[in-house]
This record gives structure tokens, sequence and C-alpha cells, in this order.
């Protein structure tokens, strides 16, 4: 798990597997427009929880994520369109 005093990670793409986050924004890129209106289908929503799972070897691709109560499994440049920042704990 990454140590919280390090800056999150900028997209899912680089995320610790089962670091607690929350969707910021989805941004696609240039040569794949239609990936912005997907990734939004599939719940990735300003302020959604999610966390990397595993990844796939090797090369950790593709990436399995949790968002929800839904699991997907995105491209290593899918998720790196997904912005990401830390979540806050929660006080039990």
């Amino acid at each position: 798990m990454r140590d919280m005093t390090q800056a999150p990670p900028a997209s899912l793409a680089l995320a610790s597997i089962g670091e607690p986050l929350l969707v910021q924004e989805v941004l696609a890129p240039a040569h794949a427009p239609e990936w912005f209106e997907w990734l939004e289908e599939i719940g990735f929503l300003p302020g959604e929880a999610v966390r990397v799972m595993a990844r796939g070897l090797p090369g950790a691709d593709p990436l399995v994520i949790r968002i929800g109560q839904s699991t997907f499994a995105l491209r290593r440049a899918e998720a790196e369109c997904v912005k990401v920042s830390r979540a806050r704990a929660q006080n039990a």
C-alpha cells in the first residue's frame, strides 16, 4: 500500500493495489475520444469510489478495477484516462 505522506497517483493506472481512491475526472485521448463517454457510462464519474484490485501479468496490463459494486478489467491506456485523488479515511 502507498505511503499516505506521498502524493496520490495522478491516474488510476499508477495506483497501488487496494488503495482507496475517488474519481476526479475522466479525460479521453485525442485518438480515442469515445473512451470518455464509455468510461462514464460504466460508472467512472467524479466522486465515485474506485480501487485497483489486481494487475495482469506480464506488464501489469490489464488492471482489475472495482468501482461501486462493479468490477471491470481496463487496459492501462484506459486507466490512464481516469484521474483520481486519495479517498478520505472514515472514522469507525
